[in-house]
């Protein structure tokens, strides 16, 4: 009898506050189902238990004229590089902070801001959810290109993109400069096929500025559309391509179309599986911008020698600048390891080794990144 009433106020005092778990130890007291002994031991579980519990709060709500939550993470780096003439030291590479509303049973929306650097506005969209074949997104959101563009970089199984992500999807080294592959537009999406409760084929379409994240379309007066189509024939098993077809105004200064309106075209392949312990990805990106054409691709393997903790990483990826031009490939292999301390706590270490065509350098790099989120 007094092992089920153990259990029963086990179970109760994880629904109940403090205050009412003390209640119930009080009136167990008193009718002398348990003694006061068996209550102190029965307090100190109920207190590490709800400690356990608001540890592992996956959202906390704040007080608005709608449901709110906000998140956040930041990414302390430390980076030694081999090339001369490079900084070697720590870094904050980001510092966000992420709000999220749901207006309706229909409609959410989400404001995002990176605050390290030059901050500025990430994310500022409404999404309406109509059903699981018809969703409608509006505002600066994700460009529907590439499955590491869209990745969240807080699960990321490496520190840095790769190098034809980080080229050709509105990142570091595109030639409209780095948006955090974000743009502002409106897309629709949704499951085309459905098997249960798995999307089985899904898409994406959206027609945007092409010219970025918090400014508007000064380029050209046409629009940019790009399309994404993902299969997901068994479980962990997917497979996309996505196209996109735009104008963009170059500004990086090592290109020649510089301040001009110039054709910006991407294709890319994507294949991904993906269990508790393993993880296999790997992308074929292409891509025009005037009269330059680009390719890459990469391939990544992963392992959780300790399942949702210690994770071993290794990628390769390549990388032509212009496919015309000799001696310009890009070369990274690259060996990592990521620790979980938590859901919200990690490290990651990554050391890559970088061959150019081209005169030789020596460009390895090794990183270290802790972040830390809430």
């Amino acid at each position: 009898m007094k092992k089920t009433l153990l259990l029963l106020f086990i179970f109760c005092s994880l629904k109940m506050s403090a205050q009412n778990t003390n209640e119930l130890i009080d009136l167990l007291i008193a009718n002398k189902n348990i003694t006061q002994e068996q209550a102190d031991s029965l307090r100190a579980e109920s207190a590490i238990k709800q400690q356990d519990a608001e540890a592992n709060k996956k959202s906390f709500l704040i007080t608005a004229a709608r449901q709110i939550q906000i998140s956040g993470y930041t990414q302390l780096r430390y980076q030694n590089l081999d090339e001369r003439h490079k900084y070697n030291g720590f870094d904050l590479r980001r510092a966000r902070l992420d709000f999220k509303g749901k207006i309706s049973p229909f409609m959410s929306i989400r404001l995002q801001t990176e605050l390290a650097d030059k901050p500025k506005l990430l994310d500022a969209y409404a999404e309406i959810k109509l059903n699981d074949y018809f969703n409608i997104t509006l505002g600066q959101f994700g460009i529907p290109f590439s499955m590491e563009n869209l990745a969240s970089i807080t699960k990321l199984e490496l520190i840095d993109y790769s190098q034809p992500v980080d080229a050709l999807t509105a990142r570091g080294k595109d030639v409209i400069g780095n948006q955090n592959g974000r743009d502002i537009g409106i897309q629709l999406g949704g499951a085309l096929i459905k098997s249960g409760n798995v999307n089985v084929v899904e898409y994406r379409l959206g027609i945007f500025n092409g010219s970025g994240i918090n400014v508007a379309d000064t380029a050209n007066e046409a629009k940019d559309v790009v399309g994404r189509i993902i299969v997901n024939p068994v479980k962990g098993l997917s497979l996309g391509t996505s196209y996109y077809n735009g104008f963009g105004k170059a500004v990086k200064p090592t290109t020649e179309y510089k301040g001009r309106s110039q054709v910006r075209n991407r294709f890319g392949l994507e294949i991904a599986y993906t269990t508790n312990r393993l993880v296999i990805k790997s992308e074929f990106i292409q891509g025009k911008d005037a009269k330059a054409k680009r390719a890459g691709w990469y391939i990544l393997a992963g392992y959780y020698v300790i399942p949702a903790k210690l994770q071993l990483i290794t990628k390769f990826d390549t990388y032509d600048p212009n496919i015309s031009v000799s001696d310009n490939i890009t070369q990274n292999y690259v060996v990592g390891t990521n620790f979980n301390f938590n859901a919200w706590s990690r490290i990651q270490a990554s050391y890559t080794f970088r061959e150019e065509e081209g005169p030789s350098a020596n460009n390895n790099s090794l990183s270290v990144q802790y972040q830390i989120g809430f």
